[in-house]
């Protein structure tokens, strides 16, 4: 052991390896600090155009996360188990009548009655069509020089009172004659009602005197427009509703209003419960306390007998949530049970953040770095907490690598 650690060789091995581990380290700290830090998109490495800084571009979020809440699968998903369960602490009523949980044969008779009457479903030209679509890469978009600069302030005024909130924000970024214009007919009330409309459980702990740059803090502190954008209400597809998943959602959220988990909040966007929006609040004794986390939840048609999907719509630095947002949480995708709530997926998702599971992960690096390295985990993830998820309490801090 001795001779070993005498061999220069061995030193300047382990000095280099010392090295790129820690460059390896800044430069992961370095893409979740940056505001817009994707040059291409995660999944398709920018083959179906550009992404605009966000880690996955349009057309990948299109088909990978779907916003329609209806099932994926065919009709036949949507029948209920056939055996019944049941649990003390499962925070559930019990169905009333016995064909809530068990269908009659005449249901059943009806049910291949018209499956078989029901006309059979071509897709061939429609994913003929899809598959042409992903294997023809998009050519970059190219503006004509001086576009911008060559409209007139009234076009434009007509262009932004068609925008949505995100929209506008975006264009007032494009060049200072936009952002000129859209500060004189965009007040500090309106850009308040929207964060109002978007992040409804922020709460902010100080005077606010300029709610554009509040708004542009959480805006830019969220890992995905997109998911953004589909938990609006006006987002929410008819569908037809279910007198179980509406009891037990009632019921579900009467319980978080009385008596809420400690530092978790959770509340529905839309009447009928499919988007809601939830808040966790850092445990003490971790790089993340201090900081509220915000969370989007999309409820589906068939709940309780499918779990809900969740992401995160605040960054966060976790060897378990992936910069998209999403929660690698097993009981909330293959071990899920009719035992399970949302405040029961919300306590799990808190204690994640106290004990990561590293042995599979959703960002291999940061586990890696919180088993070899915890001392600098926890720096970066403190850092991340400080930069995205305290907009309540501190006004925007310019954070980078190094410190405050």
């Amino acid at each position: 052991f001795h001779n070993t650690m005498a061999d220069p060789s061995m030193i300047n091995k382990c000095q280099a390896n010392h090295a790129e581990m820690c460059a390896e380290n800044t430069t992961i700290l370095e893409q979740f600090l940056k505001c817009d830090q994707y040059e291409n998109c995660m999944m398709c490495s920018g083959f179906y155009g550009r992404n605009y800084g966000l880690p996955i571009c349009s057309t990948c979020h299109l088909f990978l996360f779907s916003v329609d809440l209806k099932e994926d699968g065919d009709e036949g998903d949507n029948r209920v188990y056939n055996e019944k369960v049941d649990s003390d602490d499962s925070g559930t009523e019990e169905p009333g009548v016995e064909t809530d949980f068990y269908a009659s044969s005449d249901i059943q008779d009806r049910e291949v009655y018209h499956q078989a009457r029901r006309p059979a479903r071509h897709k061939a030209d429609r994913l003929t069509e899809r598959i042409n679509a992903l294997t023809i890469a998009r050519e970059q978009d190219a503006l004509p020089p001086g576009l911008i600069d060559s409209l007139p302030a009234e076009v434009l005024l007509i262009v932004f009172k068609n925008l949505d909130d995100i929209s506008l924000w975006v264009a007032g970024n494009v060049c200072t004659r936009w952002r000129q214009i859209l500060d004189c007919e965009v007040s500090q009330t309106q850009w308040k009602h929207f964060i109002q409309l978007r992040w409804p459980l922020f709460q902010p702990q100080y005077k606010i005197r300029c709610w554009r740059q509040v708004y542009s803090q959480l805006l830019l502190s969220s890992p995905c427009r997109y998911c953004l954008e589909s938990m609006m209400l006006q987002n929410t597809p008819p569908i037809e509703e279910n007198s179980w998943r509406h009891r037990r959602l009632k019921s579900e959220l009467k319980t978080l209003k009385i008596d809420p988990p400690e530092g978790i909040q959770a509340t529905p966007l839309d009447r009928h419960c499919c988007h809601w929006q939830a808040s966790i609040t850092g445990p003490q004794g971790s790089p993340y306390e201090g900081g509220l986390f915000l969370l989007y939840l999309q409820i589906p048609q068939s709940y309780p007998l499918k779990p809900p999907k969740v992401w995160f719509i605040t960054k966060i630095f976790h060897p378990n949530i992936s910069r998209h947002g999403d929660v690698g949480l097993d009981s909330i995708h293959h071990n899920w049970s009719l035992a399970l709530t949302i405040s029961k997926v919300l306590i799990s998702i808190q204690s994640l953040l106290t004990d990561p599971y590293c042995n599979v992960c959703m960002e291999p690096a940061i586990g890696n770095l919180f088993k070899y390295d915890r001392n600098q985990f926890d720096r970066m993830a403190r850092l991340c907490t400080w930069k995205f998820a305290m907009h309540d309490y501190v006004m925007a801090l310019h954070i980078d690598h190094t410190g405050l």
